[in-house]
């Protein structure tokens, strides 16, 4: 686990951006978590960097709008991060994660009628992860071990954002076919 203080300081400001419905500002909470979960990759703070990237997409897309109890979600949503930070705190990793995964199971549930839409967002929020993830230097297999999609999602979306483009250029022709042959040889 990363430092306490840091991942209190990020769970606060995840709290303050879900209840001004600040999608900006989760956004970059979500992105400031996977650069430090790299570092570590510690599995808590990537849970973190997805939950949050999931609720950037939900408050940027006005998405919260369709949940009928939407007040009711944010304050239980808060006490698990509030719990979650007391863990970090006293560096009880276990409850740390539980609070997480707690937390995660309160937003997949939050409308049954949402349900499958809010999976979908947090797969597909788990990708854009992985794809950060993966750009921090992370191999293919334990970026989609550690996010838990198939390395073709992972593969694919890299190959459709412009970051996949960037990587094929970082090697010359050259190179690349050499690398290609030690590969099959």
């Amino acid at each position: 686990m990363e430092e306490p203080e840091h991942i209190a300081q990020v769970l606060e400001g995840v709290k303050k951006g879900l209840m001004q419905q600040d999608s900006a500002l989760l956004k970059e909470l979500s992105n400031q978590t996977i650069h430090c979960a790299c570092t570590v990759q510690d599995i808590g703070s990537i849970t973190i960097a997805v939950l949050v990237y999931a609720l950037s997409k939900l408050v940027e897309r006005k998405d919260y709008a369709k949940v009928r109890n939407w007040g009711v979600f944010v304050k239980r949503f808060n006490s698990f991060l509030d719990l979650a930070i007391k863990a970090a705190k006293d560096d009880n990793e276990k409850k740390y994660e539980e609070y997480l995964a707690q937390a995660r199971r309160a937003l997949t549930s939050i409308s049954v009628n949402l349900k499958p839409y809010i999976e979908e967002v947090i797969h597909k929020a788990s990708i854009n992860k992985a794809s950060k993830v993966y750009e921090h230097g992370i191999s293919l297999g334990q970026t989609s071990h550690i996010l838990g999609v198939t390395q073709w999602e992972l593969t694919e979306y890299m190959g459709q954002s412009q970051r996949g483009e960037e990587y094929n250029r970082t090697l010359d022709v050259r190179k690349r076919a050499k690398t290609a042959l030690e590969f099959f040889s």
